[in-house]
């Protein structure tokens, strides 16, 4: 497979090994030049396509915007059999690594996005937000859910929980030996994760 072409344009290429590099050392870590060595291309090029640094970390966080945007779009399209169905996204995470292929350095750069601030982190999540507050109370008109005294706030903690699983998603595999986005893992988190949210944190027999 290694022998296949790529045919990516330079510019996606550039666009792509940034964003695995950011993610893997942070933005402020990774230089031009290595983006240009990852890419195979010189860093005359990388600055001809994106102009400087700060114009490529731009189009990196407009590329995961527009990604995420595009399976947000998904997760809330109306089925075959009619209106959008709030218990067929079961949670953010699972919707993401569903719509990611295997390896993706999206979730990774995820996180550098979101705590770097900026247009492009705040743009995200307020859609991300904006997803978890509709799905809640759509999921509480048809009696699935509570919206509880809060719902703003409801909605902004499920969507964290969510968060949370996607960033910290290696970190999460060390500890506990599984990819808690694989099919193993999402049924061991899953478990636990709607025993909380069911029972609370109180002891067996007694929430």
């Amino acid at each position: 497979m290694s022998s296949l072409p790529d045919d990516r344009t330079a510019k996606a290429r550039i666009r792509d090994e940034a964003l695995r590099l950011f993610g893997e050392r942070g933005p402020d870590a990774v230089t031009v030049r290595d983006v240009a060595a990852a890419a195979s291309v010189s860093p005359a090029l990388v600055i001809r396509h994106y102009g400087s640094k700060d114009g490529l970390r731009e189009a990196v966080d407009e590329h995961v915007v527009q990604v995420f945007g595009a399976m947000l779009a998904e997760a809330v399209a109306p089925g075959e059999d009619g209106p959008f169905d709030p218990a067929a996204v079961p949670s953010l995470a699972e919707a993401v690594s569903g719509g990611l292929p295997a390896g993706s350095a999206i979730p990774g750069y995820l996180g550098w996005l979101l705590l770097g601030g900026g247009p492009a982190a705040s743009g995200l999540f307020g859609k991300l937000y904006a997803l978890s507050r509709d799905t809640l109370a759509a999921m509480a008109s048809a009696g699935m859910a509570d919206t509880g005294p809060d719902p703003e706030v409801r909605a902004a903690f499920l969507l964290v929980n969510d968060l949370a699983v996607l960033i910290l998603r290696d970190r999460l595999r060390e500890v506990l030996g599984v990819d808690p986005l694989s099919a193993d893992g999402m049924r061991r988190w899953g478990t636990e994760v709607f025993a909380v949210y069911r029972d609370g944190l109180g002891a067996s027999g007694t929430a």
